[in-house]
């Protein structure tokens, strides 16, 4: 019997602004604030926010998640099905879709983007999300660096997935390692992206200029000052834009940021100041019809250099954890628009469990300190870095403060200049100290919680935390059919933490947007991102 298609819905529904009386325009141009991603624009090596509202908005994928809750829906698939329990998928893609260059997307480009992207040498971030296809372990090898020397990887035995076979144009089969049905709902993800034949010929090019196959097209790129798209008119998904333009307008000052949407020289601020929280000053500056406060899928972390002494110890780490007040920190700083993370999982995921991190996500300054004191080796240095073009001072310093008050120790912020700058040296493990770090879900499910972040040698695993038998239960849980029974697995695993403490747990965000009189149609959508098909302009 053919196993079809289960997609998990969110419970948070999409905030959208009212609008004006008149009816809006349906052209048109708007500006975002944004910061210069860390990588060239190629899907499967994208895994931070700034690069990916833009990869979203040039490339689509099989899926997508429907703005208002999540929901997985066909986008240039036409159908994704399996006839033997999740093991083996057939997908069948629409027809007639092209790539911005006027060139037919075929299944072809969906296999050859994948085997490129898993392929451990080709270095893209992403390729992880690949791990559960039949055969990866043969096109990756383990990379031998370390802090301090850089050596060349093995090759490995394989280039190409032994799980991925092109049938014709329009289809092609995907054989996992295990069933799942999970599967079919991760693929949304931009990681599953298509690319296109020129993509293969320059890679290094493309990725500065990309072609997509997605709503819009990359009109200029002018880099650390804006990016501007343009619509595409021959698209054939179902999200079509109603503005022909959106620039990405780069800002190394959130509060410039703000003040510039305030009058009107820009558009649109995804996460407001922390300043202007206290009060419910955007409030006041913005109204409720240009504005809003939504619980999104997104929380933030504090990653940990496990590599180095002292952080390796995870009684440093659950002292660290149980040091800082996080309930004070979120009344103080955020004026209670967030919520202190008692686990490693979101609320709005499929597969939450409350209290899952116990006394070590509980501020006491007491049993913070004496466990931090019964430490065989203590970190030689307690800071926290950040990226100084958005408003994470005011939050580091209060956690820096707690930390040091609880344990009477030193801790400091240190601040990098831009995004970029500050990812690029988390990722590189140039990291002295702690980091912070944020994750907007990807998908709505627990796994996606658990596989990128703290699997061992995961795409976004910032503090190269390992664990044999952490692993093993992820493993299980991904080898598992049956979602309930999936989504169990994966709570045992996440159960394993609270004794490992990979990362500091913070608080789950809950986000405050602002936009200008400019826009007409706002909708945030439960990752937190602006939807940029919905949009209209006055």
């Amino acid at each position: 019997m053919a196993v079809g298609l289960t997609a998990v819905a969110l419970a948070a529904a999409g905030c959208t602004s009212t609008p004006e009386p008149e009816a809006p325009k349906n052209d048109g141009s708007f500006i975002i604030s944004w910061s210069e991603p860390q990588n060239p624009l190629v899907p499967a090596g994208t895994s931070e926010t700034q690069g990916g509202v833009v990869i979203d908005a040039l490339f689509t994928g099989l899926t997508n998640y429907a703005a208002a809750d999540a929901k997985t829906e066909m986008a240039n698939a036409e159908s994704i099905t399996s006839a033997d329990g999740g093991t083996t998928w057939t997908v069948k893609l629409k027809s007639g879709w092209k790539w911005h260059d006027g060139t037919p997307v075929t299944a072809k480009n969906y296999v050859d983007a994948w085997n490129y992207a898993a392929y451990s040498p080709n270095g893209l971030i992403n390729g992880t999300f690949f791990g559960d296809i039949k055969g990866y372990s043969d096109v990756v090898s383990e990379d031998p660096d370390g802090p301090d020397k850089p050596q060349v990887a093995p090759k490995p035995a394989k280039d190409k997935l032994d799980g991925l076979k092109f049938i014709d144009d329009t289809t092609f089969e995907v054989t996992l390692s295990g069933p799942s049905n999970l599967w079919p709902i991760k693929v949304g993800y931009s990681a599953f992206m298509p690319l296109p034949e020129a993509f293969f010929k320059d890679p290094a090019a493309f990725g500065q200029k990309p072609i997509g196959n997605g709503p819009f097209k990359l009109e200029s790129w002018s880099k650390n000052v804006e990016l501007k798209v343009t619509r595409n008119d021959d698209y054939l998904g179902a999200d079509k834009p109603k503005v022909k333009d959106v620039v990405f307008r780069v800002y190394t000052d959130d509060a410039a940021a703000y003040e510039d949407v305030k009058n009107g020289t820009i558009d649109f601020q995804q996460q407001v100041p922390s300043a202007k929280l206290v009060g419910d000053l955007y409030k006041t500056d913005f109204g409720a019809d240009r504005s809003s406060n939504k619980p999104v899928s997104s929380s933030a972390f504090i990653a940990m250099p496990t590599w180095l002494p002292g952080y390796n110890d995870p009684k440093v780490r659950q002292a660290l954890s149980m040091a800082i007040d996080r309930k004070l920190i979120v009344e103080k700083i955020f004026n209670n628009t967030r919520i202190p993370m008692n686990g490693w999982v979101n609320p709005n995921m499929a597969g939450y469990k409350d209290g899952s991190c116990g006394e070590f996500c509980t501020f006491d300054a007491a049993k913070a300190k004496a466990l931090y004191d019964s430490a065989t080796t203590k970190p030689k240095e307690i800071s926290i870095a950040y990226n100084g073009d958005a408003s994470h001072k005011p939050w580091v310093d209060a956690v820096c403060n707690s930390i040091a008050t609880a344990l009477q120790v030193t801790c400091t912020g240190k601040p990098f200049p831009t995004f970029g700058e500050f990812r690029t040296l988390v990722t590189t493990q140039k990291m002295t100290g702690m980091s912070r770090a944020g994750w907007q879900a990807d998908y709505p499910h627990i796994e996606n919680w658990l596989n990128p972040l703290l699997k061992t040698g995961a795409s976004s695993n910032d503090g190269k935390f390992s664990d044999a038998a952490f692993d093993a239960k992820l493993k299980e849980a991904d080898g598992t059919a049956d979602l309930a029974a999936a989504e169990k697995l994966y709570q045992d695993a996440e159960a394993m933490l609270p004794a490992l403490m990979p990362t500091i747990p913070l608080w789950h965000s809950s986000q405050q947007t602002v936009w200008s009189a400019k826009l007409a149609t706002v909708t945030i959508n439960t990752f937190g991102e602006l939807d940029l098909a919905t949009v209209t302009v006055k």
